[in-house]
């Protein structure tokens, strides 16, 4: 199958807004700021050991090999088809079902705004309602379909620009809800531990605008800018956010869906401008949980529909809009899984914040896997490939890119292990089951696709 010619629409102002709009999360605010002061520690730790090695590898990997697919071509040249069709799949089935966790976050503002009575059912209704409006802004050309991202990256930075303003004169008057000493920021690892993975979690998604590098303008030159650029902004709203809410509400009483409505309250008073003004910041947020959505399906999407067109996922995947070029396929397929998954988990959580939490774990370590692939892939390009050119190569030699490689997924082990086992609580059986049914479903689907493939391709393969 022949790929559709792309239209180079993507600047490096829309791949800094695309990226921010991917890995800069409202919602991890709560659940960051749920560790306590401690939180802090972590986000300037975790930034030096995983966040700015990831960044600098992304950037590298990104314009060395600015191929449409990103993860799943990346990962194909270094350990060929099956293993980027594994990785794809896990990418892609991550987003499909963590579309209706930011979609249940969304429901869970929305109620909180406007319909107080809204049943944990009818959340589910909404969620699967913007689960089908993000497919038809995934069969959109990208200079239509990049405004939602682009629009969702401004209106974070304003939110958090003004949560932390927010902080700063709450704090004048009413004092730290959490105080922040020598002694709270030292980390209690019995009782943090089950939040550092969505700090981590928080933090992926540099890679993601090397799906798209067929409709870049320059990708050699702009996506290395644009990590950098996104990680600064990234990092230090992530800071400072966190800083905000616990200024406001104490650790052991945010909401992971209702933290930024409760701290907006808070923050801009009981006054009528005050309470109109947390009504539109509320407004701008759910934009940005939908934007969320949205900006991940179409990297992931594109990435599954490259895999499709190559005979490493089943055909279905690679149906594409035969004008735009779009993934119409993978899209809908994204759609579907997403609305089986939200009835599913819906019927066994009891609230929202259960619904959302199993279906973020479940999604998270799926997420994660494709990722130590990518970081293998890393190392092993630059083994296999040293003579490729690299307009962007990190410092230090093979040895400090393996060191900074091995790190990170170290720091990704880890995490899926938390995700999975929770201290204190034990086995997260819900989210084990799920990603164990997941991984054999995706394989069983790959298995399929290359034999129908085989026949096709038996006699190149040969030569």
């Amino acid at each position: 199958m022949s790929s559709p010619q792309h239209t180079k629409t993507l600047g490096q102002k829309d791949l800094v807004l695309f990226t921010v709009s991917a890995i800069l999360l409202l919602e991890t605010l709560a659940a960051a700021a749920s560790i306590g002061a401690s939180s802090i520690f972590w986000w300037i730790f975790l930034c030096c050991i995983f966040l700015i090695p990831f960044a600098l590898i992304c950037a590298e990997m990104g314009c060395a090999y600015p191929e449409q697919g990103g993860i799943y071509a990346w990962i194909k040249k270094a350990f060929g088809g099956r293993w980027a069709s594994r990785a794809t799949w896990g990418y892609w089935v991550n987003t499909a079902v963590w579309m209706p966790a930011i979609f249940i976050l969304f429901a869970g503002i929305f109620k909180q705004l406007f319909y107080p009575e809204l049943s944990l059912n009818g959340q589910i209704m909404l969620g699967v309602a913007l689960t089908w409006i993000a497919v038809g802004v995934n069969v959109m050309t990208l200079n239509i379909g990049k405004w939602v991202p682009n629009i969702g990256a401004v209106l974070k930075v304003i939110i958090f620009a003004i949560i932390i303003i927010g902080a700063f004169n709450y704090t004048q008057h009413q004092g730290m809800a959490n105080p922040l000493t020598f002694d709270t920021l030292i980390p209690d690892l019995g009782s943090s531990l089950q939040y550092i993975p969505a700090i981590i979690y928080g933090m992926l998604g540099f890679e993601l605008i090397s799906a798209s590098s067929d409709e870049m303008e320059n990708p050699a030159k702009d996506v290395p800018r644009a990590i950098f650029m996104s990680a600064g902004i990234i990092i230090t709203l992530y800071i400072l956010g966190t800083i905000a809410v616990l200024a406001a509400i104490p650790a052991d009483e945010i909401n992971l869906v209702e933290g930024l409505m409760d701290t907006l309250y808070l923050f801009l008073g009981d006054s009528p401008i005050g309470q109109a003004a947390a009504l539109v910041l509320g407004v701008a947020a759910l934009y940005t949980f939908f934007s969320n959505g949205v900006t991940w399906s179409l990297g992931c999407n594109r990435a599954a529909a490259e895999a499709a067109q190559d005979g490493e996922l089943p055909k279905v995947f690679g149906i594409v809009h035969p004008t735009r070029g779009t993934p119409v396929g993978a899209a809908i397929l994204t759609g579907a899984v997403s609305t089986a998954t939200l009835l599913l988990y819906g019927f066994i959580s009891g609230s929202n914040e259960d619904l959302f939490w199993s279906l973020f774990a479940f999604s998270a370590v799926v997420f994660l896997l494709p990722y130590q692939g990518m970081l293998l892939s890393f190392v092993r390009m630059r083994k296999t490939d040293p003579d490729h050119p690299r307009p962007y190569k990190i410092p230090g030699g093979d040895l400090v890119a393996k060191l900074l490689a091995y790190l990170c997924m170290s720091v990704l082990g880890l995490t899926i292990v938390l995700f999975i086992y929770v201290p204190g609580e034990g086995v997260q059986w819900p989210v084990l089951i799920g990603v164990l049914f997941t991984l054999g479903l995706g394989e069983i689907i790959i298995r399929q696709a290359e034999n129908h493939k085989f026949p096709q391709t038996t006699q190149t393969e040969a030569l």
